[in-house]
């Protein structure tokens, strides 16, 4: 068979590999928002503990390797029953969390100061200034970044195949191993998270001409 018809003949394969890929990485980079946001307030607190654990937390994982992390929460996880998919999403999220945790800092921190003093002035609380007032700037000055996190952790979910789970990397190994022919089939595989960064690329840029017309 040539290139086309070994396309078309795994495509039934291939998108249901890019389906879970797809699962894996929203579901994912949802939990690690949360996370990265949560230690984002951590880093930026006045409580030096918690800065501590801040700092610890982003200095393990961003020192670590992805692949290390996912075999650490699947085979450490896996004595308590966890299902595979759960270990990897939450090996993802954290990995990831990291780095929100820093894009969400670095947003929050460039907002100028006399905005949250100027919120205090009108009788607010910290906390009411931050939700209503500091926070929703920050974000539309994260899009970007979260944007191409996103991209990134699309890309690092293929590293669930080495564990076992059958998302589109794990496709294009086992048909170029039934096939003896790998090349080909990582052609196939690289067409396929070319089309997904073209779409999540497209929906960040929409997202941010949406944030820009509304201000």
């Amino acid at each position: 068979m040539n290139f086309f018809e070994k396309f078309i003949d795994s495509f039934d394969a291939f998108f249901q590999g890019m389906l879970l890929t797809i699962e894996l990485t929203v579901v994912s980079i949802f939990i690690a928002i949360f996370i990265g946001l949560l230690f984002a307030f951590f880093k930026i607190s006045n409580i030096k503990p918690l800065t501590w654990i801040a700092d610890l937390y982003i200095f393990l994982i961003r020192g670590t390797p992805l692949i290390a992390q996912i075999f650490i929460f699947y085979y450490g996880l896996t004595s308590i029953n966890m299902p595979m998919f759960a270990a990897v999403v939450l090996g993802l999220a954290v990995h990831n969390g990291a780095y929100i945790a820093e894009i969400f800092r670095g947003a929050i921190q460039s907002i100028e100061k006399g905005q949250m003093e100027a919120g205090r002035s009108l009788g607010m609380t910290a906390s009411l200034t931050m939700r209503r007032i500091i926070l929703p700037q920050a974000f539309k000055r994260a899009i970007p970044p979260l944007g191409n996190q996103f991209i990134i952790a699309l890309k690092d979910s293929s590293l669930a195949a080495f564990i076992g789970m059958y998302e589109l990397f794990n496709v294009a190994t086992t048909y170029g191993s039934n096939h003896y022919d790998y090349m080909t089939y990582l052609l196939i595989v690289s067409i396929y998270y070319l089309i997904l960064v073209f779409i999540f690329t497209l929906v960040v840029r929409l997202l941010e001409k949406r944030l820009e017309a509304s201000e």
